[in-house]
């Protein structure tokens, strides 16, 4: 057991005596946008306390290990706070909170993919790192006013309109999943 303990403790001193400042940094933002998410998701009465604890490591756990399925388990768990303080404690939806959330998210998300490709000590322009976050900025514009715009139609298409767009909304999803799974078998 100490020996297994000392090699994990060699190999991770190997590992930040040869990493390289871009990919050290994309890593950051992938823990800052984890850690942000979680905030603004998750009850205030609860940031404060030691239940935050474990979502703080699972927040930063991508970041550190970007090739698992940890982003996964911090997006879910990001939802799950925000349900539970919408549903569990009473806290109004409001649109900051939905924007932010859904934001934070997808900058994580985009910068794990991004981490998981860059080697810990490779050497990487920052034209790299800065056409894939304007890239990035560039989605959460468009998806920003576009949920607006949804927002705002959603009022004057109340009843069977509304219905008629959600079901031709999911209709869309659906034949872009099938799309994608064609694609991918084709590959």
């Amino acid at each position: 057991m100490a020996g297994a303990f000392s090699s994990a403790v060699a190999a991770a001193r190997l590992v930040t005596a040869r990493a390289t400042g871009t990919p050290f940094l994309v890593r950051c933002g992938v823990g800052i946008s984890g850690l942000l998410a979680m905030l603004v998701a998750w009850p205030v009465s609860l940031l404060g306390t030691q239940y935050f604890i474990p979502l703080t490591l699972l927040a930063v756990y991508p970041a550190i290990v970007p090739r698992g399925r940890g982003a996964t388990l911090a997006a879910m768990a990001v939802v799950a706070g925000w349900l539970i303080d919408t549903t569990g404690y009473g806290a109004p939806v409001e649109l900051w909170r939905v924007l932010s959330i859904a934001s934070l998210l997808y900058l994580g998300h985009t910068l794990t993919a991004l981490a998981a490709v860059l080697p810990y000590d490779g050497v990487v322009n920052l034209d790299v790192v800065g056409g894939w976050l304007m890239r990035a900025a560039a989605v959460l514009l468009v998806s920003a006013v576009l949920t607006v715009i949804a927002l705002a139609l959603s009022a004057d298409l109340a009843g069977g309109a509304f219905l008629v767009a959600t079901l031709v909304g999911i209709a869309g999803a659906v034949g872009a999943t099938v799309l994608i799974a064609r694609l991918l078998r084709r590959a």
